[in-house]
């Protein structure tokens, strides 16, 4: 009998299928009550995941997994960071408003 992912499982899951298509490897992957961020990657290799993005679009998560997983390699928004992203995950400008808004949403609501 298999036993359903809970969420934490599931965005570890995806990480680690990500991680592999981007060959990179976090150190360590942290999934966590995060109220201004849906995720950052600390210089460290630590890579940390707002719990509730479990209840975001797939798409939406598979935007900010990729761009957590990509800073393990480029810590800037350069040019190849950038090139990456549409490769990865082509309209993902679009996605990205909605990634900055969570930390005005957030201040607002203090």
């Amino acid at each position: 009998m298999r036993f359903p992912l809970l969420p934490a499982q599931e965005l570890r899951r995806r990480v680690d299928t990500w991680a592999a298509t981007l060959r990179v490897r976090p150190r360590v992957v942290r999934v966590q009550a995060m109220c201004r961020k849906w995720g950052s990657c600390s210089s460290a290799g630590i890579v940390t995941l707002a719990a509730d993005l479990v209840m975001q679009d797939e798409r939406f998560q598979n935007y900010v997994i990729v761009h957590e997983l990509l800073h393990l390699r480029y810590p800037s928004h350069g040019r190849l960071f950038k090139a990456l992203m549409n490769a990865h995950v082509p309209g993902w400008r679009e996605l990205e408003s909605a990634r900055q808004d969570r930390g005005v949403k957030s201040r607002a609501l203090r």
